[in-house]
């Protein structure tokens, strides 16, 4: 299999089979594989907002130390394989054909012998791992798909620390109706033992994340942002005191940031107790070095054009309140695109009102995406000022024409559609000239 039959094959399987929570055919998967998710000590996080950026902070921390780190995330934002990464840097295409004609030729076995096609996201983790394994990874930290308890990744046995970032209300028609069943569900990741590091919850997801650790005898320990002191909040570099640390930098934007840095802080306290000796040097180096595509990333100025990945309520309550912080007074223009399937009414409601424009997009090759069309008469009901573009490059040049170099351009919605909407500003800024800051 080369590079373009590994893609064609994970674009085919896409459309193939959607999510199918259940661990059954994982586990059969990885079993004819060898298990190599038994072979490389894991951290595993779970959360509806923030896991990716505590997956960040930890990967650079560790590698911070020198360890080899594999991390896995979902979904990519500029490049697929993103997703499978060594200390930041992504798997090689010949690596990664070579491996997934590997998986693809279990995966087409378990079929023909009558069993259930695996899913791509069961495939991808099973790819993940035998990455990790094959790499000799001294650790690898894996982010949940979705939920937890009935997630593939969730076949880990023994993780190190299982680590629970922001829980909210996401994924309904999969996890449960309240804030209770979807904590539990997140909750599913934590093993008879193990130790738990969860950020300060809302008061229902915290108890059911306390019942499940009590259940499994797992101790629990908990990051509370909101005793972070001494902050200092910026667009591309912030700094706070937290947990006997002064003065710690991160170079992530975005006031909620600050809370995914002291759960991995926490977490790598945990990390030391249990033989993975972490200094307070690489723990400063990590959290300042710590990249994280399309959460507040800022792409340009005069005037400021950001990228943002909330894609549910509780992600575009924490926008708006950052961007009424950073940006107070200043022109908004919004772009924003989501998929069908999400809470999107309720994104609109806390966001709109910011906006002295909005453009309504349609994220590109996503059969979930709700058309622009559709989303600009949601949008209307709360702000008159919008549009529906047909295109992402309309989408941008309009943005331009709108927003004054005092002002602000924000794309969020779907990440799905973040990484091409990100080329077509850099494709701009080449024919202009535009100034870039990152």
């Amino acid at each position: 299999m080369n590079d373009r039959q590994a893609m064609a094959y994970i674009e085919e399987l896409s459309r193939y089979r959607g999510i199918v929570p259940g661990l059954e055919s994982i586990r059969e998967l990885c079993r004819r594989l060898g298990d190599p998710q038994k072979r490389v000590p894991v951290i595993h996080i779970a959360g509806t907002n923030g896991k990716g950026s505590t997956l960040a902070y930890l990967t650079a921390i560790l590698a911070a130390e020198g360890y080899r780190v594999g991390s896995y995330s979902s979904p990519a934002v500029t490049d697929y394989r993103e997703r499978f990464m060594i200390n930041q840097k992504m798997i090689a295409k010949t690596t990664f054909a070579k491996l997934l004609g590997r998986v693809a030729e279990a995966a087409e076995q378990m079929a023909a012998e009558g069993g259930a096609h695996p899913t791509v996201f069961e495939v991808e983790t099973a790819l993940a791992f035998c990455f990790f394994a094959e790499k000799n990874c001294d650790v690898a930290i894996v982010e949940t798909g979705m939920g937890g308890l009935l997630d593939a990744t969730n076949l880990i046995e023994k993780p190190l620390v299982s680590v629970l970032a922001s829980i909210s209300m996401d994924h309904m028609q999969f996890l449960g109706g309240t804030l209770a069943e979807i904590a539990a569900h997140k909750a599913g990741i934590i093993k008879e033992g193990c130790p738990v590091v969860s950020m300060a919850q809302k008061k229902a997801a915290a108890q059911a994340i306390a019942d499940e650790a009590a259940k499994k005898h797992a101790p629990l320990f908990l990051a509370d942002g909101k005793a972070a002191s001494g902050i200092r909040y910026g667009l591309t570099g912030q700094s706070f005191h937290y947990g006997g640390f002064r003065n710690l930098k991160i170079s992530l934007g975005g006031m909620w940031q600050i809370e995914n840095a002291c759960l991995a802080v926490e977490t790598v306290r945990v990390l030391n107790e249990r033989g993975f000796s972490v200094s307070e040097t690489a723990l400063r180096k990590g959290l300042l070095s710590a990249q994280w595509r399309g959460r507040m990333t800022v792409l340009q100025k005069k005037p400021y054009v950001l990228t943002d990945g909330a894609h549910n309520a509780d992600a575009a309550e924490k926008l708006a309140d950052s961007l009424s912080f950073y940006f107070t007074n200043k022109p908004k223009v919004f772009i924003m695109g989501v998929l069908r399937d999400k809470e999107y009414g309720t994104m609109i409601e806390r966001m709109a009102p910011l906006a002295e424009q909005l453009i309504a997009v349609t994220p590109p090759e996503n059969p979930r995406a709700l058309p622009a069309y559709e989303l600009a008469q949601a949008i209307r009901k709360v702000n008159e000022h919008v549009t529906a573009a047909d295109s992402l490059e309309e989408a941008v040049e309009m943005a331009y024409l709108l927003t004054p170099p005092e002002g602000v351009i924000v794309a969020f919605g779907s990440l799905s559609y973040l990484g091409r909407l990100e080329q077509v500003i850099r494709d701009r800024e080449k024919r202009m000239g535009a100034k870039k800051i990152c």
